[in-house]
């Protein structure tokens, strides 16, 4: 009977050298950071959401150029980037390791394009008078929520450009395996996927609009 126990025991996929989620640890431990950061940008989202509803003198201090071409050309770059991953993970498994590692440097150039945009932008409104907690159209919030928000999304960008990096340069070398190609492009996808949410809520919604005359004697009925 006690053999019978030990062999059941032997067969469990909790034992050892086995997944017991059918998945790689590597892998289910990326997942599981996903949906935490997840939560904490969800959170962060909901906040600026809340603060722009709340302040009926909250700014609009991007006009169409160059801050929505800019950030625009930032999301192309993003998607871009997300392609070349989706490269390097096929080669990763074709077992190109030369190949992969050439497209995991295209994704870095995209990030690294990525946050140049972006730190241009940063300094355009900084030049401008926009302060955490000031600046000269409104509500004192928005420098914060947007410094908050879009630099938090900036860092994880950078710390995927470093991450990818190292892949590349182990993996290119025979050190690591497809799967660790694999879940770098699990963490870059979602840097993505946040940005595809920032963009939309804090650009396209903070449009500058300034009316024409024509417009205005439309809305008095003249």
């Amino acid at each position: 009977m006690s053999e019978q126990v030990r062999e059941i025991a032997l067969e469990s996929p909790w034992a050892g050298g086995r997944s017991p989620f059918a998945i790689g640890s590597k892998k289910l431990g990326m997942w599981l950071f996903i949906i935490s950061d997840a939560l904490t940008f969800s959170a962060l989202l909901m906040a600026y959401t809340y603060a722009r509803v709340a302040n009926p003198d909250w700014p609009r201090p991007f006009p169409i150029y160059p801050a929505v071409v800019f950030s625009t050309l930032m999301t192309i770059v993003l998607l871009f980037s997300s392609f070349t991953m989706v490269m390097a993970v096929a080669q990763a498994h074709k077992g190109n390791r030369r190949a992969a590692a050439r497209w995991i440097g295209f994704t870095m150039l995209g990030g690294l394009g990525f946050i140049g945009l972006h730190l241009y932008e940063w300094m355009h409104l900084i030049a401008e008078g926009v302060r955490p907690f000031s600046n000269p159209w409104g509500a004192p919030l928005f420098g914060a929520t947007f410094f908050g928000l879009t630099g938090l999304h900036m860092t994880h960008v950078a710390v995927g450009v470093i991450y990818l990096g190292i892949i590349a340069f182990g993996f290119g070398r025979g050190k690591w395996s497809a799967e660790d190609v694999e879940v770098s492009g699990l963490y870059w996808h979602f840097v993505d996927l946040v940005w595809m949410f920032i963009f939309p809520m804090v650009y396209l919604m903070s449009v500058q609009y300034e009316p024409t005359a024509g417009a205005v004697g439309m809305l008095l009925g003249r």
